[in-house]
């Protein structure tokens, strides 16, 4: 295990009705004035929206509002979210949605304060982001886990029309409290609370193929999350309204994603960065392209480290051990997962989702536009990229 640092500082308020409660604790975190962030109507047509800022009036706390975040959140909001919190005096963010509302908070958050462009934190010509207004979140997708993350992803709109994914962090981004009632996500489209499913495995995934030795602890934590994640997610693509599956798949995105089974150990995120592209130049969800990316790059990576996808197919796919021929063992995970992904109504490629062969070398040269570094179990180049994208098509 390697040396770290962990703090992770957001307070959670888990269960039914507590969207009710939002008001007192944006006081307690000192907010006065508030920008509310959401998506689209959903927020409205439920009422949402509107309890949430019955609790913001009952607690004495103005606020304004900036609908539109899209799937992805754009550069083009987060501009004016930034102008529009300047404008008003803004001191608190208060996202109600999943994670590319509350990404999209966050940029707005650490804008609103710098100098620059906020995009500098994206493209690397800033590093940490170090200075933001408190952010409060209320969840209403289990998926990005970004209610306790350090983490931002914005896709930036550039003047020629091209689209570049990026991330920035900082621990001032972690929200200072997260809202949470599983409630809230019973109406979600199933291919959304699919989505999320993938991506939650898919948070654990990146981490758990590591190089770095004996890492017992996290194993069998991400492990746990992963088991949860198959059983409770097959049960609510069955049962939309079981708050008991809606609960634990909520919190498994959060301890998924907040950094606590991450510690002491290399995580690889190259998935995650191919994915990028996906989503950016065919539309997908985060998560479906996830589906398609995560069993290619396993396929390639497989071979890395046999006997670590032989553990995973083993303790998490239920498959029996082949000691005299692990790769047989460590190849039925990767079909496990891919067929647990079909089952749940993900798509199994890249074709699936509108892509080309003559795509591939353009998805992987994007990729790589600003930011040279992806990968670490696999240290993807462009050609790498190219290889598992062809692997997924």
């Amino acid at each position: 295990m390697e040396n770290f640092t962990f703090y992770s500082p957001t307070y959670f308020v888990f269960g039914k009705g507590t969207e009710n409660e939002a008001g007192q604790y944006v006081k307690k975190y000192g907010g006065h004035k508030v920008l509310i962030h959401y998506g689209g109507g959903s927020v409205k047509r439920s009422g949402l929206l509107d309890r949430v800022k019955a609790s913001l009036d009952a607690a004495g706390i103005a606020h304004v509002e900036l609908g539109g975040v899209q799937p992805n959140p754009k550069s083009t909001l987060v501009y004016e979210g930034i102008e529009l919190a300047r404008k008003e005096n803004v001191d608190f963010l208060l996202p109600i949605g999943g994670g590319s509302v509350i990404d999209s908070a966050k940029a707005i958050a650490f804008g609103a304060l710098y100098d620059g462009d906020f995009w500098d934190f994206y493209c690397g010509k800033q590093g940490t982001v170090t200075k933001a207004l408190p952010v409060g979140a209320i969840t209403t997708l289990a998926a990005s886990g970004s209610e306790s993350s350090t983490d931002s992803v914005v896709t930036y709109v550039a003047e020629d029309g091209k689209q570049y994914k990026r991330c920035a962090d900082g621990d001032i981004l972690r929200p200072v409290f997260a809202i949470m009632n599983p409630e809230l996500l019973f109406t979600l489209p199933p291919y959304q609370t699919a989505s999320g499913i993938t991506d939650i495995i898919s948070h654990c995934l990146e981490r758990y193929f590591t190089k770095t030795p004996e890492v017992e602890i996290t194993d069998r934590m991400l492990e746990a999350v992963m088991l949860t994640m198959l059983k409770e997610g097959k049960r609510v693509m069955d049962e939309p309204d079981n708050y008991a599956a809606r609960a634990n798949i909520m919190w498994a995105a959060t301890v998924a994603m907040n950094g606590i089974t991450g510690v002491g150990r290399a995580a690889d995120w190259g998935t995650h960065h191919m994915e990028n592209e996906l989503s950016t130049s065919y539309g997908c969800s985060h998560g479906a392209g996830l589906a398609i990316l995560t069993p290619a790059w396993m396929t390639y990576a497989m071979n890395i480290d046999v006997m670590r996808f032989a553990q995973f197919a083993t303790r998490v796919c239920g498959c029996q051990m082949n000691f005299a021929h692990p790769e047989v063992t460590a190849k039925e995970g990767i079909e496990f997962m891919r067929s647990f992904f079909k089952s749940i109504g993900m798509p199994g490629s890249i074709s699936e989702i509108g892509g080309k062969d003559e795509d591939l070398a353009g998805l992987a040269e994007n990729m790589f536009h600003g930011a040279p570094n992806h990968g670490n179990f696999v240290k993807l180049t462009p050609q790498i990229a190219e290889e598992i994208y062809r692997l997924a098509l």
